[in-house]
């Protein structure tokens, strides 16, 4: 068998982080990368994205990589794109109501700056965010953030390292909500049990993949969520060399640093697999 002729049943579904596993910090594409991807999506492979990153910040990437999945999990698993037509619709999105968390967080960082995604995708923000796309999106001052239910929040307090948000989260009693920290100074909080396995679980149900074909690859704490769902049910997943310990030690197996092309090698393996 060749790569370019995997059989339906034993197609992988591929589910890929973007930042710090696709791409780099300067937004350039990891080396290798999209040549490996291509492969897989020719070889009849379901590759995807699953991201922390809304899907103003994605779809670019799909553009970049050639992609055209059905499905796209962007928002930490908040938010579930589908493509039908050739056009895009918010399939599955999850809310949750701010009023608390951004009350208590406000109290604790007046000077944070602040961004809620509605279930619409419209965005609101209290400051500018750099590094977070904000072409749409509004400002508002801070007591309009928590007008209507939104599907996540997203603090960053420039200054802050990871230890002060892990601080806050057990202060502020975030277990009420689900949240990641970012590979930068910034938490991102969900809805209650929301996360990338969860979203991924629902794409994996409708594609009719194995639970044992499954894939996903990333290097943040926002990824361990969907570590678990995959290893749980058979798949494989890949933390990237440069993850926190904590990322490395969830995952079931650890691929080079994202600036050596790690990505790149985990991907080629199943190539290999399905010589």
């Amino acid at each position: 068998m060749t790569a370019a002729s995997v059989p339906a049943s034993d197609a992988w579904l591929v589910a890929l982080d973007v930042d710090g596993t696709i791409i780099l910090e300067d937004e350039t594409m990891s080396p290798g990368v999209p040549a490996a991807i291509g492969r897989l999506r020719d070889a009849g492979h379901f590759v995807t994205l699953a991201t922390g990153r809304s899907w103003g910040g994605t779809h670019k990437h799909l553009a970049t990589l050639g992609l055209e999945p059905e499905y796209v999990v962007c928002s930490n698993g908040a938010v579930t794109m589908r493509r039908v037509a050739g056009a895009w619709e918010r399939w599955h999105v999850e809310t949750f109501d701010p009023s608390r968390v951004l009350g208590l967080l406000g109290e604790r960082l007046p000077d944070a700056r602040y961004m809620v995604e509605l279930g619409s995708g419209q965005r609101l923000f209290t400051e500018q965010l750099d590094d977070w796309t904000l072409d749409g999106a509004r400002q508002v001052p801070f007591a309009e953030l928590s007008a209507e239910p939104v599907s996540r929040v997203v603090v960053v307090a420039p200054g802050q390292d990871e230890h002060y948000f892990h601080d806050l989260v057990a202060e502020v009693g975030l277990n009420e909500v689900s949240y990641a920290i970012g590979w930068t100074a910034w938490l991102d909080i969900a809805p209650q049990g929301v996360d990338k396995g969860t979203a991924l679980a629902r794409v994996r149900e409708r594609l009719g993949h194995a639970s044992d074909r499954v894939l996903v690859a990333g290097d943040g704490r926002n990824d361990l969520g969907m570590f678990d769902w995959s290893l749980r049910g058979g798949g494989r997943a890949g933390a990237m060399g440069q993850a926190p310990d904590v990322v490395k030690d969830a995952a079931g197996e650890v691929t080079g640093a994202v600036e050596e092309g790690g990505l790149a090698r985990a991907l080629e393996s199943l190539l290999v697999a399905a010589r």
